[in-house]
């Protein structure tokens, strides 16, 4: 009881929970919302900035992903597992990563009860780095997904929820109770159509899904198949079964369900006890629950994120990192904001797009870090003809690199994408030429060299015209140089104080027209002209 009041306080004060581990270490990262909910439209958005500060991290963005997803039924426990996986990945070299009986179970917020309590879809904070028995660097993410079939969900938002996370996870792990039951297998079929009938549209090579896992919770048979692995895919292969006795509709439905995944198992877990269920202040302790829940957990866990198990995320054939996982959540959730389900094509469009999207978003990637090894930061001024042929040689590797990428949607889908990709390498060729220009001192300097030339110029020209008695003319010229000291100090009023700047530019503007128009063609004409006449002299002087 003084438990019970000590929560209730602890709630009312307004004082937050810390994650901590099994071993009372606050835990690195909490749970943030990528994908959130509106009830009242019953639609989803992504929060991308939420999304690119888990993905786009320094140790995260280009390193290949693994995503672990729990997905099923609301209130059947999905966030209290995924706090075992965290205890796990949090501890991976220890043999007691469950820790110790009077710790209490924290991470992804859950309780007991009836109510649902995540909605949306929500992504762990911290990868989990972990190096593959081929000495390959990965990042585990762990997902949780809002339950499916409450009494404020829709048929849409389930198959939504359900369809997002499997197309978006490596591994999904499918959480039902007591049994494999044929609405388990019909959900299942509604919420993976896509894949195959994308799997049909399309002649791609491997499954539009890459491991499902039934987990089966509170199993009550063990006499018929025990407990773990063993048990759970005895029971699968005897619920997935084909024979020509079943009714047509029955085999299309475990023929579909076998066609949309590259890999399917079963786990047979038993009750975690009553204590569990119906105590009001159960807060995950492992003195609370059932020993051979955790026997069993001991097996699951490593089972799903043991580094020789993990499933590197794969979209057809190719291997994703964490920047091109953020394109492809991008672009799935998109085909989710129309008022009706998308058509299965919308999925194949959809990974096509953001495959596409990811292919172009490396190679401007690698652009821009090519251009800045010359031309970024602090490195000095670049002529203008050798930036241009920078800029040439690093479109033609960005465009190399881009169809590099095994990509989907043909190469008719794809060339739209690769004049995407020129359009946007132009955009940054301009910046980088800006950014170029405005360390060269002349550039900066040209404005007022340019207006004092022609005030220096009208005066020379005003006086011999003053000279030759045609002052009218003497005074338009005069005007003209008074003009161009006028706008000498409005330009140097914009550049101390910095108002006005759009007159600083027009500016520049008239002064670099200038420039370009006379100053600079009278003054190559002059050059040229005096070249000349100094070969001629030079020629006659050797002749005498």
């Amino acid at each position: 009881m003084s438990d019970l009041k000590h929560r209730k306080h602890k709630e009312s004060s307004g004082i937050p929970s810390s994650p901590v581990s099994a071993k009372g270490v606050r835990l690195k990262g909490e749970p943030v919302q990528v994908i959130t909910v509106d009830t009242d439209n019953h639609s989803f958005h992504l929060d991308e900035k939420a999304l690119e500060r888990v993905l786009l991290k320094n140790h995260v963005q280009n390193k290949q992903v693994v995503v672990v997803s729990v997905a099923g039924a609301f209130r059947k426990g999905k966030s209290f597992l995924l706090d075992f996986f965290l205890r796990y990945l949090n501890a991976p070299a220890s043999t007691d990563w469950l820790g110790d009986d009077e710790s209490p179970l924290e991470g992804f917020t859950w309780r007991g009860g009836s109510e649902r309590d995540t909605t949306g879809i929500l992504l762990w904070s911290e990868a989990f780095e972990c190096q593959l028995p081929d000495g390959t660097e990965v990042s585990v993410l762990l997902m949780d997904t809002q339950g499916a079939f409450d009494s404020e969900s829709t048929v849409k938002d389930c198959a939504t929820v359900f369809a997002l996370s499997t197309m978006i996870s490596s591994v999904q792990v499918y959480n039902i109770t007591s049994n494999i039951q044929e609405d388990d297998l019909q959900h299942l079929q509604l919420f993976t159509e896509y894949g195959r009938l994308a799997l049909d549209e399309q002649s791609i090579k491997g499954k539009p899904f890459q491991s499902l896992m039934f987990l089966v919770r509170d199993w009550m048979y063990p006499y018929e198949h025990e407990y773990g692995d063993d048990g759970g895919k005895n029971l699968l292969e005897k619920r997935l079964q084909i024979s020509k006795k079943q009714h047509q509709e029955l085999q299309s439905l475990r023929q579909h369900i076998r066609s949309c995944f590259d890999k399917i198992s079963g786990y047979l877990m038993p009750h975690p006890g009553l204590n569990v269920a119906t105590n009001p202040i159960f807060d995950g302790r492992l003195k609370d629950i059932e020993p051979f829940f955790k026997e069993q957990l001991r097996v699951l866990v490593p089972l799903l994120l043991a580094p020789e198990n993990l499933v590197i995320k794969e979209i057809n054939g190719s291997k994703v990192t964490g920047r091109e996982l953020v394109e492809y959540f991008k672009a799935y959730i998109k085909i989710y904001e129309g008022d009706e389900l998308p058509q299965p094509k919308s999925m194949l469009l959809a990974t096509a797009e953001a495959n596409n999207l990811a292919a172009v978003a490396i190679a401007k990637a690698l652009y821009s870090e090519e251009m800045d090894k010359i031309c970024g930061g602090d490195e000095p001024y670049l002529r203008p003809e050798k930036l241009e042929s920078a800029h040439e040689n690093f479109k033609l590797l960005a465009l190399t690199r881009f169809n590099s990428v095994k990509k989907m949607g043909g190469e008719d889908f794809s060339k739209t994408y690769a004049d995407k990709l020129e359009a946007d390498i132009i955009e940054e060729y301009e910046k980088f030429v800006k950014h170029n220009n405005s360390k060269n001192i002349f550039a900066a300097a040209q404005t007022p060299a340019v207006l004092f030339t022609v005030s220096f110029i009208c005066y020379i020209i005003s006086g011999l015209l003053g000279f030759v008695y045609l002052d009218t003319i003497a005074s338009l010229v005069n005007m003209i140089m008074g003009l161009a000291l006028l706008l000498l100090c409005i330009w140097s009023y914009v550049r101390y104080s910095g108002n006005y700047r759009e007159v600083g530019k027009k500016i520049d503007d008239l002064a670099e027209l200038i420039w370009d128009k006379v100053l600079e063609r009278a003054y190559n004409m002059v050059l040229t002209q005096g070249t000349q006449m100094a070969l001629k002299n030079s020629t006659g002087k050797k002749k005498v």
